[in-house]
């Protein structure tokens, strides 16, 4: 009879470290510092000790492929969590009246690159988000035309990324869809030095970005569990997108999309996920 006790208790147990893994925020692995999303380098590929697979937007190397590039892209075809997602308008999934996060972003210089796959605006230290109350460091944001979120199935013509981390590694993307119409008054002077081909990092004179002038006015967003949208497809990622797009006009859209564009990666089953809106 103790026996059984015991057994029963252990049960009890593994049970709840299962529901408590599930409900943990996942951390982000296998960011080795040279894939976009985490802004660590120019290379746009996965990091570690020995050459990366070479990825691309199309063809042989294309997204529907990149799973068999390298066993380091396993979860870019086998992950249940992958980035980005459909979300309909209507806020499929569960709306929990989720808090807003708190940007505190600073005035940065403009330090630009294009790594072969994006456009990148590295960001100086000092500026974060708080979600939940953990603070998030800003590292860096990019771009993507046509963007890669679509609401109710339809695209916008593009999408910018604000790549977080937080002290142990995990991160956040706040995704901003960009829709055409008026210029673009905060990014008018980093596109003025946008790099038409792939080049390294290029820090710009008397010219600094603001990242918190890019962002819209309404902060509500649609929050769920992803990855990145680039080899290695990393899962763990807190993803907030906003519901308020910004817009660019068409001049700036077309000059990013002759230099970078289309870098997006097709959306991806949203599986068991909870699509979480803030109200």
């Amino acid at each position: 009879m103790k026996s059984l006790r015991l057994d029963h208790f252990a049960l009890i147990i593994a049970i709840a470290a299962i529901v408590a893994l599930s409900l943990w925020p996942l951390k982000s692995h296998g960011e080795g510092g040279d894939h976009e999303e985490d802004g660590h380098g120019a290379g746009g590929d996965a990091g570690g000790g020995h050459s990366a697979a070479h990825w691309s937007y199309a063809g042989a190397e294309g997204p529907e492929h990149w799973g068999d590039l390298s066993p380091d892209y396993a979860a870019c075809k086998a992950g249940r969590m992958q980035s980005p997602i459909n979300i309909a308008a209507g806020a499929t999934g569960l709306s929990a009246a989720a808090s807003g996060n708190d940007y505190t972003y600073q005035a940065a210089p403009l330090s630009i690159l294009h790594n072969g796959h994006t456009v990148q605006l590295n960001y100086a230290p000092g500026s974060s988000m708080s979600v939940q109350g953990e603070k998030y460091d800003l590292l860096q944001f990019h771009f993507h035309a046509p963007s890669e979120h679509t609401v109710d199935g339809k695209p916008y013509p593009m999408e910018a990324h604000f790549v977080h981390k937080d002290s142990h590694g995990g991160l956040a993307v706040v995704g901003v869809l960009i829709e055409e119409g008026a210029a673009n008054a905060a990014l008018a002077e980093a596109w003025t030095h946008l790099p038409a081909h792939e080049t390294p990092e290029q820090m710009i004179a008397d010219v600094s970005v603001n990242a918190s002038a890019v962002l819209p006015a309404d902060g509500r967003y649609h929050h769920y569990k992803g990855s990145l949208t680039t080899p290695p497809c990393s899962e763990g990622v807190r993803w907030f997108v906003l519901a308020e797009p910004i817009s660019m006009s068409a001049a700036q859209i077309k000059k990013f999309e002759d230099a970078a564009g289309p870098n997006a990666r097709p959306v991806q089953p949203l599986n068991a996920r909870l699509l979480i809106g803030s109200d």
